[in-house]
């Protein structure tokens, strides 16, 4: 006779991509990001949770823990740099997650991408959606950023030395995606939250 865990498995994905040093959201959305994490896991109780990062590819930051300590110790940590490969693989990240809740009993999953939504993962996420939803996931996401968007500080020692360039030496101007976010929280049944 196994008794029913009571609590939920939480995975939160969070954007570490350079558009998160956007300032559009003070001190920037990244430290936004961490900051609605923390508070998050503050209102917790009887919940598992595990931390994933993600620019390019996704990483995983903490393994499914009841250790909340831990958690805000790893989530501090995060940075931009903690990643090589630029762009944001959303998809990546659901399909991580996916792989972290490993309690078959734990009917309760849920995943929250915090990110400002901007995905160069060419259509293949909500087919991630999807896989994830089968897999009993729910998803939620939490957008980061304002839509009329901000430049990315390139900075050294806390001073702004110049602005994120595109190829052509346009400065690139980073705006939060609601419409993405929106639809990744409307496919797998969770909601989307203005962070």
């Amino acid at each position: 006779e196994t008794v029913k865990r009571e609590g939920v498995d939480i995975v939160f994905a969070i954007d570490v991509s350079k558009s998160m040093l956007a300032e559009d959201i003070a001190p920037n959305r990244l430290e936004k990001s961490k900051r609605l994490v923390s508070e998050i896991i503050n209102q917790l109780a009887s919940d598992r949770i595990g931390i994933i990062a993600y620019a390019g590819q996704a990483f995983p930051q903490l393994p499914i823990t009841t250790d909340y300590g831990a958690a805000k110790m790893f989530l501090q940590s995060m940075n931009t740099d903690m990643l090589s490969s630029q762009g944001t693989a959303i998809n990546e990240a659901i399909e991580l997650a996916s792989t972290y809740f490993d309690d078959e009993e734990q009917t309760n999953r849920v995943l929250f991408i915090v990110s400002d939504g901007e995905d160069h993962s060419e259509g293949t996420t909500l087919d991630a959606v999807e896989l994830a939803v089968d897999e009993g996931i729910q998803i939620f996401t939490i957008g980061v950023g304002k839509t009329k968007g901000s430049p990315i500080p390139i900075k050294r020692n806390g001073i702004v030395e110049s602005l994120k360039k595109d190829s052509e030496g346009e400065v690139v101007i980073t705006r939060l995606n609601e419409d993405i976010l929106e639809e990744i929280a409307d496919e797998g049944n969770g909601e989307y939250v203005d962070g």
